[in-house]
């Protein structure tokens, strides 16, 4: 792929998410040949002014010979539509997560893997923060030891009044598993280099009675292969005076040390990402973070050129399948 010489383009621009793709294509020399969104059109419009980027009424006239990759940020539910749209264009496509929200998706993802004939990126952002990927260095040279068990927590401000409808819905979102531990599934395995075995936890409902399927915490127990355990937690009540959108953490326990990252820093040390250490060898000690070697959709640009990658197509698939398994087996409690 001539990467100076080639357009992308934006078919779905339901959420903010979606300015990673086009900021980082722009960035790699690509020129943007259009947004196509026929709701969320102040979202566009305000792409479409920061970027100086035509918004256009026709997907169609984004899929010409000219437009090599397409970005999706579409209601989640919807995404698998533009999937097969660009698979009959030989348009290779960067979406936002989730890919697929339920098992009928899921299956058509994987026909269109197993066809091969576009390469499919999904905005699995965590591999690619700095702290994310430092821990993930020390868990390969071996410096925690054989790991144990991870906890990962990601808390999210809600903002109800400025999400759109398709939001609270379970159908149309996937909900709040889906949604957003597709993350942790992902990052679980490229941590340990192991498989999912077994999941059990629950999904509750407390708030928001007017929107029937919409649930707000997520809990899950999680086994890998190897015996290496996991929780892994989520909830939409991030309070409004946050200094972040959501405090997430990792924390990672070996036989030989413990990691804990502060996705979003520590208001009362720094608002950016922390990585702590403490091994049998050495104290406490804030780690330098280490930037990884190239940006999310370099990555993606990467292995649609036929180079090593570090996210893959069966890493899309493991997460996707794992986050649409774990959905099936849990169970939802209600408030009475």
């Amino acid at each position: 792929m001539n990467v100076n010489g080639r357009h992308f383009a934006v078919i779905g621009c339901q959420h903010a998410h979606i300015e990673i793709f086009i900021s980082e294509m722009l960035a790699l020399g690509f020129a943007c040949a259009g947004i196509y969104e026929q709701e969320n059109r102040p979202l566009a419009q305000s792409f479409s002014d920061k970027f100086g980027i035509p918004l256009v009424d026709d997907k169609e006239l984004l899929l010409g010979d000219d437009v090599a990759v397409v970005g999706c940020a579409a209601i989640n539910d919807e995404k698998i539509d533009v999937i097969e749209l660009c698979e009959r264009h030989g348009k290779h496509i960067m979406l936002d997560k989730p890919a697929v929200t339920n098992r009928e998706g899921l299956e058509r993802l994987k026909a269109v893997l197993a066809r091969g004939q576009i390469q499919i990126g999904m905005l699995l952002t965590e591999r690619f923060h700095p702290a994310v990927y430092t821990l993930k260095q020390h868990i390969g040279r071996g410096v925690l030891g054989d790991l144990v068990t991870f906890g990962m927590r990601k808390p999210h401000r809600l903002h109800a009044a400025i999400r759109p409808d398709w939001f609270f819905s379970k159908q149309q979102s996937g909900g709040i598993l889906i949604d957003l531990l597709v993350h942790d599934f992902d990052l679980l395995r490229w941590f340990t280099g192991k498989e999912l075995k077994e999941v059990q936890g629950y999904v509750g409902k407390t708030i928001l009675p007017e929107y029937p399927t919409f649930y707000n915490t997520v809990s899950l127990q999680v086994v890998m292969e190897g015996a290496v355990t996991s929780q892994l937690y989520a909830d939409w009540h991030t309070p409004e005076q946050s200094w972040t959108w959501g405090d997430g953490r990792i924390f990672a326990t070996g036989t030989e040390g413990f990691a804990e990252l502060r996705l979003a820093g520590d208001p009362f040390v720094k608002n950016e990402s922390l990585m702590i250490q403490l091994t049998n060898e050495k104290e406490p000690e804030l780690v330098e973070l280490v930037q990884p070697p190239h940006s999310i959709t370099e990555d993606f640009i990467r292995r649609i050129e036929g180079q090593d990658a570090i996210l893959t197509h069966k890493d899309l698939l493991a997460a996707s399948e794992a986050t649409i398994a774990a959905d099936e087996l849990v169970t939802y409690l209600h408030h009475t």
